[in-house]
């Protein structure tokens, strides 16, 4: 195996290149996959005909069979109101507040995010990578809660198997305030 070595030497225009040639013994190295699973959502915010209308706030979780919450996704709610008054609000997502929403001082980097705009929003997540780094193998759901203001409130659940074995996807519709929450898993 040849690993490339670039110096960062002063001055700049000096570059030198090196390569450091691994060795080992025939027969010691051992070709395995790497686990890279994949866990990829789409969310839907539909366009809703309303007199007052106001983006939703949703959460996107995860639970195990016990219901109990494994994991944060995301949280999006209105970020910009002074003195965190949007934060006032997120109790209206009933079951990931009880669940998890009331212990967190928000906003939390890398999950918190602003309300979202009707349309279609996209969420990636890789193995390795937070939050499904150390997500042990076992039956889950992927929950997604939403209210809105002068609204209405919602849930979905889409129960999978982690990690996947093979390229799965999963879908469910919602009846008001969320459109198709469609879940694509990749080994």
């Amino acid at each position: 195996m040849s690993i490339p070595f670039v110096s960062a030497c002063k001055p700049a225009a000096v570059r030198i290149r090196f390569s450091i040639v691994l060795a080992a013994p025939l027969g010691s190295l051992v070709a395995a996959p790497l686990q890279a699973a994949e866990l990829a959502l789409k969310v839907e915010i539909p366009r809703l005909q309303v007199a007052e209308y106001h983006r939703p706030y949703v959460a996107v979780w995860l639970e195990g069979k016990d219901q109990k919450i494994v994991r944060n996704l995301s949280v999006w709610y209105d970020l910009k109101q002074k003195d965190k008054e949007g934060t006032k609000w997120l109790k209206d997502m009933r079951q990931w507040w009880r669940k998890s929403g009331r212990e967190l001082d928000m906003p939390v980097d890398g999950l918190s995010g602003a309300t979202r705009p009707p349309g279609e929003h996209q969420l990636a997540f890789a193995t390795g990578k937070p939050p499904l780094d150390e997500l042990p193998a076992g039956d889950y759901q992927l929950v997604v809660e939403a209210a809105r203001e002068v609204g209405g409130r919602e849930l979905l659940r889409l129960p999978f198997n982690w990690p996947p074995a093979d390229r799965q996807s999963l879908q469910i519709k919602g009846q008001h305030e969320l459109g198709v929450a469609a879940l694509e898993l990749r080994p």
